[in-house]
């Protein structure tokens, strides 16, 4: 994609703990109304759509004036599926972070924005995604899903690129929104993964901490 094919004004899915990087794939099963609207307008245009997390995770559901944070992330609908009982299975694929300039009304129940995607635009064309810290990124995955009791096929992420390896850990480990929000909002992929070590690293501690006091 080019700059000028990022779409000015997209549907946003608010969506707590959910975090879709630029070049990551993110599965998500659609039943409330408002977000079936929200799949079906995109599917029947661009097929763009943005993830982004509301600022307060204690809420069960997010209102219409529930505070959004200022970055999520464009994704494009790859895969889709239609069971037949008034959901869909689709699949986001990341393509360029924006942040909100402008909230607009609402359209169908769902959240709309008018997105900058000017800091972000190196997502469409990472170049050099070599990181420096990938045998001790790699070493602090391994502990953290030993001790979480995760399992994962190891040799096969000894082998895929560093941006394959940092977004697809980033996305998937479970973590606190905040902590999405960091990983998100780092500005190059060498940074997100220096702060996703860091996340791993404190994440032990704090289990290790915990089993001492019992």
């Amino acid at each position: 994609m080019t700059p000028d094919s990022l779409p000015p004004t997209i549907p946003v899915f608010p969506l707590t703990g959910a975090l879709l990087l630029p070049h990551g794939q993110l599965p998500l099963n659609i039943f409330e109304p408002r977000y079936v609207a929200l799949t079906e307008d995109a599917l029947g245009a661009d097929r763009f759509m943005g993830m982004i997390q509301p600022q307060s995770a204690e809420r069960e559901t997010v209102s219409d004036d529930s505070p959004l944070f200022d970055i999520g992330c464009l994704g494009r609908i790859t895969e889709f599926a239609d069971p037949g009982d008034g959901r869909y299975e689709i699949v986001l694929t990341g393509v360029c972070r924006f942040k909100i300039a402008h909230e607009l009304d609402t359209c169908r129940g769902y959240r709309r924005v008018d997105a900058d995607y000017s800091l972000f635009l190196d997502d469409l064309d990472p170049g050099d995604t070599a990181i420096t810290n990938r045998s001790s990124l790699l070493a602090a995955l391994k502990i953290y899903f030993e001790r979480r009791n995760l399992d994962t096929d190891w040799d096969a992420l000894d082998e895929v690129p560093d941006l394959v390896l940092v977004t697809t850990a980033a996305m998937g480990c479970p973590m606190k929104p905040e902590e999405k929000q960091l990983l998100l909002e780092a500005q190059t992929l060498a940074k997100r993964a220096e702060q996703l070590q860091t996340i791993l690293e404190m994440a032990m501690h704090g289990i290790e901490t915990t089993a001492a006091r019992h």
